[in-house]
């Protein structure tokens, strides 16, 4: 694909902040603003999908579902998946084929689209996201964030700048059982909060680094997009049946964290969700983590975080094992597994003065049973209530409400992600400074918030891009 900036998208990006807020509060068609109940073809939310593997289908089909929404145009550099999706698509409305771009700035040129689905690769998540707000769309991005905190950031002034509706593809906040555990914590029902734990499945060691064709149909150098160029590997796209490679850009620091913000990042947000002042004050943080040695991945296969917030509650953040069966301190879980009465590979336990309240997905267990059954007091700061992520996106659109997990939330539980990755990479104790965003006295931890190295034309969607000091590896 040819990866010139056209010119519209030039002036758009440069444009786009003056002319998007001096009409922000009429920017949704008046057609998507009609009278309660009445649906009709012309009051749909048109949505735009960027991204189309497997977890973007899935979200996908949860768009799908909805009556008051058309899915009008679908965009992927592998042919694969746009063939795939455009076949959902149309199973769903049982007319012709859905447009479909390999380039996003030609899906957000289209007219017409409100809102837009991102589930791309991790390290193309806030460049197209903040290339949909520019653009004057709200967005539904999947997590995590950025690579840095940087990235974060940027997206963040942006989305309020635009005044977008966000949300964030945390997808706990919408299941029952998370709702409850926060409400019990947040109306006191296990005394004083003292102590949180966290854990989530670690990265995955070994991959594949034998050289590849590019699979058929897969644009390699738009996938790369503003990641380092490298040659294709086994597996690096995607699982392979025919090697039995298996997908290994999960694991690569050139794309993301690994999975301690890949899956990290859910149980993270939980805590946060049920501690919501946890960062706004300064917060200790140190950690040690185990890294591959050989193979393709080279992201965290095993660590042990902890974090002390000013109101003096504790976190504490490991990796459960994922294809590393070595046993060892980091990877010890014992302790909560008996005190929460088993553990699943995820899940967020908080300990109070009274006792304390466990979940994970599909369960939810406490130190006093009753609690569970019990209505819960409604506490003085509610959680907000969903029981459809993507619907609440919808009904946000329509109100201009903010989601159940909206921009502000997505960035204080990325920031727990990358301090978490910080610490275990410096390997010494650290003070973070939320007012600042900074760490306190601390330069060389400073320059891993940056933003990293990319690739051009890639690093003009990103804000101040050359006013960052790059991001060591």
């Amino acid at each position: 694909m040819n990866t010139r900036f056209p010119r519209r998208t030039f002036l758009r990006s440069h444009l786009g902040a003056i002319l998007t807020t001096a009409v922000a509060p009429a920017f949704l068609r008046s057609a998507i603003l009609g009278r309660a109940g009445e649906v009709g073809p012309n009051s749909r939310i048109q949505v735009g999908c960027i991204g189309l593997g497997p977890q973007g289908r899935g979200v996908m089909g949860g768009f799908l579902t909805q009556s008051d929404v058309r899915i009008t145009g679908l965009c992927d550099v592998a042919t694969p998946h746009l063939e795939a999706a455009g076949a959902q698509v149309r199973t769903r409305y049982q007319d012709g084929p859905c447009p479909a771009f390999g380039d996003f700035r030609e899906l957000l040129d289209q007219p017409g689209i409100d809102a837009v689905l991102i589930a791309t690769p991790d390290h193309w998540h806030v460049p197209v996201a903040l290339a949909a707000v520019r653009a004057g769309k709200d967005l539904y991005l999947e997590k995590p964030l950025g690579l840095s905190v940087a990235e974060a950031l940027a997206l963040l002034r942006a989305v309020r700048r635009q005044q977008r509706i966000f949300q964030f593809g945390t997808q706990q906040r919408s299941a029952g059982e998370f709702h409850r555990a926060v409400s019990l914590v947040r109306a006191g029902r296990i005394g004083a909060l003292r102590a949180i734990h966290v854990w989530a499945p670690a990265s995955r060691p070994g991959g594949s680094i034998r050289p590849a064709p590019v699979p058929p149909g897969w644009n390699y150098d738009f996938w790369l997009g503003p990641a380092p160029e490298t040659p294709c590997t086994e597996g690096r796209l995607a699982d392979d049946p025919d090697t039995g490679a298996w997908k290994t850009w999960w694991f690569r620091y050139d794309y993301t964290l690994g999975f301690l913000s890949g899956w990290g990042i859910h149980p993270l947000d939980i805590a946060l969700w049920g501690h919501p002042s946890m960062l706004e004050d300064t917060v200790e943080v140190e950690g040690r983590a185990a890294f591959p040695t050989e193979g393709a991945c080279d992201t965290a296969i095993a660590w042990d975080v902890r974090f002390r917030f000013a109101d003096g509650v504790t976190l504490v953040f490991k990796g459960t094992p994922n294809g590393d069966d070595t046993p060892g301190e980091l990877t010890d879980l014992t302790a909560w597994h008996d005190r929460y009465g088993g553990i699943e590979g995820h899940g967020t336990a908080f300990e109070g003065t009274e006792g304390w309240v466990c979940v994970h997905r599909g369960a939810v267990r406490a130190s006093n049973p009753r609690w569970i059954e019990e209505p819960v007091p409604t506490p003085a700061r509610p959680p907000i209530r969903s029981t459809h992520h993507v619907r609440n996106f919808l009904d946000g659109i329509r109100t201009r409400v903010p989601a159940v997990c909206p921009i502000e939330d997505a960035v204080q539980a990325d920031t727990l992600c990358h301090l978490a990755d910080i610490a275990t990479r410096v390997e010494r104790p650290l003070r973070w400074d939320p007012r600042r965003q900074r760490f306190v006295n601390d330069p060389d931890a400073d320059r891993r918030l940056a933003l990293r190295p990319m690739r051009a034309p890639w690093q003009d969607l990103v804000p101040a891009h050359r006013a960052n000091r790059p991001q060591p590896g």
